[in-house]
């Protein structure tokens, strides 16, 4: 096999153990599922996962950083908006992609309290979106788009917290709708 085939069939192996992983944690949750439940249903090998992956926490969290990066180049191809024109779109990108994998939020919970090897978990589980608020509200202070009254953490942290909010909400208001609504009240509370 030559090499670019090879890597091609690396690439198609991995992709195949976290295709079935999710379906697996989705079905089973993560304390339910085993590598050799997740290997069946890839149709590989036992002994393949322990090439691409350590651990079920390891793909788990390659599942997670995964849809944090669909999230992260959607809002890099976005560049030339506004920082507030870049909230509104990241804030409901999120939402969508929440919304769409919302298993993944309990897998998280499920994999600490389960999890044979809690230190290949990050200390915090959830994707790093924080980080990408708080570059979008630095960038729209410097601009004068958003106050420099309030810190970028509280900003963000008051982004970030929405989705739980949210998430938690008696409203009868379905999710995504429910982020848009408490997303309107944010923005023009920052907007300069």
């Amino acid at each position: 096999m030559s090499g670019n085939k090879r890597e091609l069939k690396k690439i198609e192996n991995r992709q195949s153990i976290l295709d079935a992983a999710t379906i697996q944690f989705k079905e089973r949750g993560f304390a339910n599922t085993s590598v050799p439940e997740i290997m069946k249903n890839s149709n590989l090998g036992v002994g393949t996962f322990y090439r691409y992956f350590g651990s079920k926490e390891e793909v788990l969290m390659a599942i997670v950083r995964k849809l944090f990066k669909q999230v992260e180049d959607k809002v890099t191809s976005q560049k030339n908006s506004s920082s507030l024109e870049l909230l509104e779109f990241c804030t409901m990108e999120t939402a969508r992609l929440i919304d769409e994998n919302r298993f993944i939020l309990p897998l998280l919970a499920s994999a600490v309290k389960h999890s044979d090897k809690p230190e290949q978990l990050p200390k915090n589980l959830s994707p790093d979106f924080k980080k990408i608020f708080e570059e979008i509200i630095l960038r729209g202070q410097e601009r004068g788009e958003i106050r420099n009254d309030i810190s970028v953490d509280l900003i963000s942290e008051m982004f970030h917290s929405i989705y739980q909010a949210a998430a938690f909400s008696k409203l009868q208001i379905p999710f995504t709708e429910n982020i848009r609504l408490k997303l309107k009240i944010l923005i023009a509370g920052i907007a300069i």
